[in-house]
């Protein structure tokens, strides 16, 4: 098995009172993906990371191969919940796969 993790923090233009309800349709929406994308075994979404943490929001996936993880991101499925859900809002990305 092959773990993906991203984290981001928001755009500083994001109000703190839009963060909730950007948080839940992310948590939402990547929830739908496994079974849609091949290889995808699981989506954890991280809407309330622990203090001292350094990004305000993450998402921990698992695949069955390495290759998966290449696949996933180019997926038409995982493309369109980051284009419509996340990439508007965030910044500050960070990846680490294992």
């Amino acid at each position: 098995m092959y773990t993906h993790v991203v984290c981001w923090n928001f755009k500083d233009e994001v109000e703190e009172e839009d963060k909730p309800a950007l948080k839940a349709a992310m948590k939402e929406n990547f929830a739908t993906l496994p079974g849609k994308v091949p290889g995808l075994l699981s989506v954890t979404f991280v809407d309330e990371p622990l203090p001292g943490s350094t990004r305000e929001i993450g998402l921990v996936t698992t695949h069955e191969k390495m290759e998966d993880i290449a696949a996933y991101g180019k997926h038409p499925a995982h493309v369109a919940v980051a284009d419509k859900y996340v990439r508007p809002y965030t910044k500050d990305r960070a990846c680490l796969n294992f």
